[in-house]
């Protein structure tokens, strides 16, 4: 077998590979012989059928098998050794002159695509802007007013507002505006928040108890799965209503009193005695906040970041083999129309898989499976606090580790999450970055500019 390489042009070139018979004549003497053996053929014993039958029969098959199979091995065989590095895969340049029962010897070419040749050089010259999102005074009360709630407690209204709770027995209605006769009946408390319809949402504000109302639950509620729940049926029958119609009597009304913000609740949100006063505990809600927030701005660094160094690299790509390559190997049907209006898309996307694999090579990032394992047993125990679990010995939080890292899905995931962390780190290490504070809501309308 000879295979010959012809001078990249425009970062496509072409492979030829000759296949002499000395290349595969023995497999297939071998394979023709496993099949005599095995072969029932009428008025011949097993094993016995004459070689021509078998030759007339499997030959050209299974010649064409043992030389596509040599191929392939032999091709990425010296891809490999010859380092390479391909976008794609090989694309086999269509032949009529291949006769597979006459030839002996057979030459096939393919057509490659070519990654360019770059590197990645991140210095002070590169500058870019890092958006600390600042904690205001509205975002502070909210999660002040939040965690007041958090700590409240409930007590009994006479007249409801907007956020109670309403307790209520309901009934179906026939089309007479009576009581269904087996009809659905069922006691259950109405969560404001829960009525999807602004006019219905109106109707529960103001109510006493013994109050009637009468709702088209269809309309009000549009999370069937919660509507199932509270009138304690199956999906099925919310789709098979005979009567949206329901009436809806007050029972009781439920009303959450959020908790004084004074030591009483500053003991129970943190450590007993750290929190003196309302101020301090709005500093500390504030630098918490705000520490929740950097993951935000970690984001859109990354994401100006992704767009710095393509725009900066330029790469030159092999685009007329790739758009061929996708047409030619898409699982759905596409046409060139559309692939044109899609392709700068995913040739961003091979860009900056190019360019994120050399700053992986060039700053030395790796993730092991030690590192892996240690980052899933840390969210785990991360988790059960959370939920005021026992924390488990190491021997438990490992086994319940690999337990999940079985699944590759969740494998990926973590490992991703620890890639783009040390990424991250050697970003923030490299560039020039021109620390800016904004507000929460304009962070997320520049980010709405940006991703236009």
């Amino acid at each position: 077998m000879k295979i010959t390489q012809k001078k990249a042009k425009n970062l496509m070139t072409i492979i030829s590979v000759e296949v002499k018979e000395l290349d595969y004549i023995v497999k297939v003497n071998k394979t023709l012989e496993d099949y005599r053996k095995e072969a029932q053929t009428p008025g011949f014993r097993k094993g016995k059928t004459p070689m021509s039958i078998i030759h007339k029969k499997y030959r050209t098959s299974i010649i064409v098998e043992q030389v596509n199979k040599l191929i392939q091995d032999e091709l990425y065989k010296y891809i490999s050794e010859n380092k390479l590095r391909v976008l794609g895969s090989p694309m086999p340049v269509e032949s009529d002159s291949i006769n597979w029962k006459k030839d002996q010897d057979f030459n096939f070419n393919y057509e490659i695509g070519l990654a360019p040749e770059f590197d990645v050089n991140i210095s002070s010259k590169d500058k870019l802007e890092y958006f600390k999102i600042n904690a205001d005074s509205k975002i502070v009360n909210t999660y002040c007013n939040d965690i007041a709630k958090r700590y409240g407690k409930m007590s009994n209204a006479k007249v409801s507002v907007e956020g109670d709770l309403i307790f209520c027995s309901i009934e179906q209605l026939d089309v007479d505006g009576k009581t269904m006769n087996n009809g659905i009946k069922n006691d259950a408390t109405i969560a404001m928040d829960s009525i999807a319809d602004t006019k219905v949402k109106k109707q529960f504000i103001g109510v006493e108890t013994n109050d009637v109302l009468i709702v088209n639950i269809m309309q009000a509620f549009t999370n069937h799965a919660d509507l199932a729940a509270m009138l304690n049926v199956d999906h099925a029958a919310i789709q098979n209503l005979s009567s949206e119609k329901f009436k809806f009597i007050v029972k009781n009304i439920n009303r959450l009193v959020p908790a004084e913000l004074n030591t009483e609740l500053f003991d129970k949100v943190y450590p007993a005695g750290s929190i003196k006063n309302e101020k301090e505990f709005k500093s500390k809600v504030k630098a918490e906040a705000e520490a929740q927030f950097i993951s935000e701005s970690d984001r859109m660094l990354k994401n100006d970041v992704v767009n710095y160094l393509i725009n900066k690299l330029n790469l030159q790509m092999p685009d007329v083999f790739l758009k061929r390559w996708l047409i030619k190997t898409s699982e759905q049907p596409i046409t060139m129309e559309l692939l044109e209006k899609e392709y700068d898309m995913y040739a961003k996307s091979l860009q900056w898989q190019l360019i994120e694999n050399k700053v992986l090579e060039k700053y030395d990032i790796k993730v092991t499976n030690d590192d892996i394992l240690t980052h899933a047993k840390s969210l785990i125990r991360m988790q059960m606090q959370q939920y005021g679990q026992t924390e488990p010995d190491d021997k438990q939080l490992i086994d319940i580790a690999n337990n999940i890292l079985k699944n590759e899905d969740e494998k990926k995931k973590l490992y991703d999450q620890i890639f783009d962390k040390r990424t991250l780190v050697v970003y923030k290490e490299n560039f020039k970055l021109k620390e800016k504070s904004i507000s929460y809501d304009d962070f997320i309308k520049l980010a709405s500019e940006k991703n236009k």
